[in-house]
């Protein structure tokens, strides 16, 4: 056993799981529904026990539920967490009457917590989603960034190494490759990486380190690329949820900049089954690109909240009636793009369209946005506190349009926003 994990009691030592007052909270899960992926595998023999980090956090919590209602007699499914501000134990609560799951508090930044949860559970497998990943935040708060994404991966790296780990699959972005130009296709997983927020330089730099454990050491790792998820579960930080709750509460939808930056969205049940098909199917050494088909603009994506929500929205005053601009990030990459027929070709395909899956996640934060994580009420600014000084130079809005200028937005407003209500 390696020299650093401590002697003494493993957490939850004894327990089949964590004692149900540990999950009791404000109780909403219960009324919610489980929700998960649609793909089933043959088990992998070799695969006993994952380790899921950020596992009560959005995508790893679907991953979570998956796995463990999928694969109950086969896999047992550690899920580990420091419980950061945007996870929420309401994201597993369901899964603790599964005799295959633990839920496991601990930082990914410390080698005790992560080498006495591998050697306790006998974990052979990582899905490393843990990480710090709202851009906003990165400008004001970079430290952080690296300290999580950068250390928090050595650290895992390192335990791996020592514990013999037998996969372990590093969950990325797209953000890596950067911004990508508007006539161009998607970026394929041999293209060069080009962050150009401190977000994804976090990420890129998680990666090398992936990349040099993989060559120094032959730990058998896996990385994953993903578009945009969206969903349930999702913290109301980002874009869609944190519109569909601002909806929800009559308020107005500010956006950055001038609206036309795009970003393909997937479901989080077809990214779930997308991580399921890479565990089952993917070969190590391997990078593995998510992409959706459906590649949205922010004002796009406000036109059909508004007509999710009922309101009018098939023209220009109808949409501008809930939306204002406000002032851009630092640097706002326009566009990203992957090309994911390497991960087709092992079997997945996305099975949401856009509006299906918009519906139903302003379903669910109808119902649950406003309690599920307690008070959110500081989420709504248009910029997080601890980046908003560094929003704009000198306090000025420099690509928000002014209301003198909003012809000027006319080859934003596409076709599709003009008649979006017939298709919402």
């Amino acid at each position: 056993m390696p020299s650093f994990v401590p002697v003494g009691p493993a957490p939850n030592e004894g327990q089949p799981g964590l004692s149900t007052e540990f999950f009791n909270g404000n109780g909403i899960w219960r009324d919610a529904p489980v929700l998960r992926g649609t793909t089933k595998f043959r088990p992998l023999p070799e695969v006993k026990s994952i380790m899921i980090t950020g596992g009560a956090g959005f995508i790893a919590s679907w991953i979570a539920r998956h796995l463990v209602t999928s694969y109950k007699e086969t896999y047992n499914i550690v899920c580990f967490d420091k419980l950061e501000y945007c996870a929420s134990l309401s994201n597993v609560g369901a899964l603790n009457s599964y005799a295959n799951f633990k839920f496991v508090s601990g930082d990914i930044t410390n080698p005790t917590d992560v080498g006495r949860c591998l050697a306790h559970h006998h974990i052979d497998t990582i899905f490393h989603f843990a990480a710090q990943s709202h851009v906003d935040l990165s400008f004001g708060n970079s430290y952080e960034f690296t300290e999580t994404n950068v250390l928090g991966t050595h650290v895992l790296l390192e335990c791996a190494r020592e514990f013999g780990i037998g996969r372990f699959i590093h969950v990325s972005t797209d953000e890596v490759y950067g911004e990508v130009a508007a006539d161009d296709t998607g970026l394929l997983e041999k293209s060069i990486l080009a962050p150009t927020n401190p977000y994804a330089a976090s990420k890129a730099a998680a990666e090398m380190m992936v990349n040099a454990y993989s060559r120094s050491f032959k730990v058998p790792a896996i990385i994953v690329r993903s578009n945009n998820v969206y969903g349930p579960h999702q913290y109301p930080e980002k874009v869609i949820p944190k519109f569909a709750c601002l909806l929800h509460r009559n308020q107005k939808l500010l956006l950055h900049g001038d609206g036309k930056h795009t970003r393909h969205y997937l479901y989080a049940s077809d990214a779930v089954d997308a991580f399921d098909t890479i565990l089952h199917r993917g070969s190590i050494g391997e990078i593995y690109n998510i992409g959706s088909r459906d590649e949205i603009s922010n004002l796009t994506l406000c036109a059909k909240l508004i007509g999710v929500f009922g309101h009018t929205n098939t023209t220009e005053k109808d949409v501008y009636a809930h939306v204002e601009h406000g002032c851009d990030r630092p640097f706002n990459d326009r566009r990203y793009a992957v090309d994911g027929s390497k991960l087709k070709r092992l079997g997945w395909t996305q099975k949401t369209g856009f509006d299906e899956g918009l519906r139903m996640t302003v379903d669910w934060y109808r119902k649950y946005g406003d309690v599920w994580w307690g008070n959110i009420e500081h989420i709504f600014a248009a910029f997080p506190s601890a980046a908003k000084e560094q929003s704009s130079p000198g306090g000025e809005c420099s690509s928000a349009p002014s209301s003198g200028a909003r012809s000027s937005l006319d080859e934003a407003w596409t076709d599709e926003v003009k008649t979006i209500a017939e298709n919402v």
